[in-house]
Parts: C-alpha cells; sequence; structure tokens
C-alpha cells in the first residue's frame, strides 16, 4: 500500500518518532555545505496549492529538490481549473504523468483524503485541508521543540502545552492537539468563547483537554505555548466584536508571560499577526522558536517526503510488520548515508 500523510491520526507513535528523529539528521545535513542527498533522485513530487501559501509551497520545493526528486509547483490561476475542470479530473490527469508524490493545500476540508481515494498510484500529503489539519507544521513544531529540548524525542513528553486563540478554524490547532494526544502531553485551550466552545472537546477531544477563557488562568506553569491568529478569511459570521477587543484580552504580551509562565517557549506557525496575536518584543525573545519552526519546516518535510516514497518502493514485497520493520530500517540507512554519498557523486 501506498503512505498517505492526511492527518496526525494516521500515524503510529513509532512513526511519529521516526519522522521527528530523521527530520533532526535532516536538520545536520542543512547546516553542511552541500546540503543534498541523493536519497529521491528519479521521483517527481508535485505541489498542488489551491491556496495561498509561503511556507509550506517554499519548504516542500526545497526539501523535494534537497532529495534530489523533480518538484513542480502546479499554478492554479493559469490551470485547467479555472476552465472548470474537477479537483478530481486534475489529480487524475497528474497522476497519468505518474508523479510520485501529490503535496495538496486546498480551502475545503477533506480533499486530500478525497483524492488518496482515488489515485492508485500516487502518495498524497496534505499541506493543510480547510479547518481540517495540517499535519507537517505540527510535526515541524515538534521538532522544534525537540531540538530545544536536547534532541531527544522522549523529551517531547510529559508536558504541558496552551494553545491560544482561533481553535475553531484552526486547522493547526487539530494537528497539533492530536500529537500532543499521542505523545501523553497535557493540553489546555484558550480564546473567546465563538472560536473555543465547550462542546468542541466533547465531540472531537478527549477528556485531558481542558477548555480556558480567561488567559492567566490557561497558560500559568504552561512548558509551551501555541499562539495562533483569527482567520478571519475562515468566518462566515462575526465571533469577535473586534480585533482590538480580542487583543486586549488575548493577545499574550512580556508581562503575563513573565508573571504566569517564565520558563515557557513561545511558538506561532505563522503568518503572524504582531500587536493582536503576540507582541513584537516577544517574536524576539530568547525563548521563541518562531523563526526555529521555519527552518524546521524543510527538514520535516524532507523526513516525510522519504517517508511516503520508501513505503511505495517496497508495498509490492510484504505488509506484515516485519517487512515494515525492513521498509523503517532501510528508511533509515537512507538517512545515515545522506550528504557524503551526494558529496562524492558531484565531487569535480
Amino acid at each position: 500500500m501506498k503512505r498517505h500523510l492526511i492527518s496526525i491520526k494516521d500515524l503510529r507513535l513509532e512513526e511519529a518518532r521516526l519522522l521527528l528523529e530523521n527530520g533532526k539528521h535532516f536538520l545536520e545535513i542543512s547546516e553542511r555545505k552541500i546540503k543534498k542527498t541523493p536519497a529521491l533522485r528519479g521521483k517527481t513530487v508535485i505541489n498542488l496549492f489551491f491556496e495561498p501559501s509561503t511556507r509550506t509551497r517554499t519548504s516542500f520545493e526545497i526539501a523535494a529538490k534537497r532529495l534530489s526528486a523533480d518538484a513542480v509547483n502546479i499554478n492554479i490561476s493559469a490551470s485547467s481549473v479555472k476552465k472548470g475542470e474537477t479537483i478530481l479530473d486534475t489529480a487524475l490527469t497528474l497522476e497519468a504523468m505518474a508523479p510520485d508524490v501529490l503535496v495538496v493545500r486546498h480551502s475545503e476540508a477533506g480533499v486530500p483524503l478525497f483524492l488518496a481515494n482515488y489515485l492508485k498510484d500516487t502518495s498524497i500529503i496534505n499541506a493543510g485541508d480547510g479547518c481540517h489539519e495540517h499535519p507537517t507544521q505540527a510535526l515541524l513544531d515538534a521538532l522544534a521543540l525537540m531540538e530545544k529540548f536536547g534532541g531527544r524525542f522522549e523529551n517531547l513528553t510529559s508536558k504541558k502545552i496552551t494553545i491560544v486563540g482561533d481553535i475553531l478554524h484552526s486547522r493547526v490547532a487539530r494537528s497539533t492537539i492530536y500529537l500532543h494526544s499521542l505523545l501523553g502531553n497535557s493540553i489546555n485551550l484558550v480564546g473567546p468563547p465563538p472560536l473555543v466552545p465547550q462542546e468542541f472537546k466533547e465531540k472531537i477531544f478527549s477528556s485531558e483537554i481542558k477548555i480556558h477563557y480567561n488567559l492567566a488562568s490557561a497558560i500559568k506553569g504552561a512548558d509551551i505555548i501555541m499562539v495562533l491568529r483569527v482567520q478571519k478569511e475562515r468566518q462566515n459570521e462575526c465571533f469577535i466584536s473586534s480585533l482590538e477587543e480580542y487583543s486586549r484580552i488575548y493577545c499574550l504580551t512580556p508581562e503575563i508571560v513573565k508573571k504566569y509562565a517564565p520558563k515557557a517557549i513561545i511558538m506561532h506557525p505563522g503568518p503572524v499577526n504582531r500587536g493582536i496575536d503576540l507582541t513584537g518584543s516577544l517574536i524576539e525573545a530568547a525563548q521563541a522558536l518562531i523563526q526555529d519552526q521555519v527552518r524546521c519546516g524543510v527538514a520535516i518535510r524532507m523526513a516525510v517526503l522519504l517517508w511516503a516514497c520508501m513505503e511505495k518502493e517496497t508495498a509490492k514485497e510484504s505488509s506484515s510488520k516485519k517487512k515494515q520493520k525492513k521498509v523503517e530500517a532501510k528508511l533509515s540507512r537512507e538517512i545515515n548515508n545522506a550528504g557524503e554519498p551526494y558529496e562524492e557523486l558531484t565531487a569535480g
């Protein structure tokens, strides 16, 4: 079977560990003079983005190229979609050209899963679908945290994370919650009641998640504070009275962090609305990992692309657990041998 990454819920704990540890190694490779590895030479990765993106699309393109894959970006405004072609027909047309991976972003939840159910020979990676999920963002954030906590996967557990802001419309929030639930961490959600309704927990998430409407109580003693922006573009009704009122109550400031969570790591998936989500001084603070999150984007997406393609190569062998372990061992060997072989191939 092909490997798809549609949701964090698709991953077992062992797979999450594998991706993060391999992402860590790719971070090390990114510090080298020659940053490329031949791991995916001969493979093709197509980025199919129906929404604007700077960080995600660019990092997927760089990730594919650093793995020596051919990376293709589809310009939706100049594609047949604008002529009335359906998303499925567009994807089937692209699959007929034999790509290995299709990276999909769409404003409607469920599009990547829909395509994964129809495409037979192409792995699908969800780069964000509506308010549903953004799994690679949660993984890169976890990689940034793992690096901050000493580089060991085990250090990601037994933590308290508070997510602040527009939880209701955030695909990053969902993926982050699923991943930290998988890690066994304590999770607090805080924001205006319409953006973090009490039934949100009851319908979607487990009982270990606590809902707050007061910022101070939510961040008290937190190890990690993840701040999200208010997503006005996904709201078809008024959920807050004004951005000014929102920022007065929920904008994260150095004063409140110092008082209630002085040792907390500050994160934001971007783009940041300065003075609304958090103050500019916190963005540049030593405890902020915002630029580290961006830096980890290429590395974790390299790990995800390699993970997806490795399964495709070995799917015909067997689906047994024994073969699965061989797949993971082979993937790890590719990672551990990365960098140096490419230097030999390109020398002279």
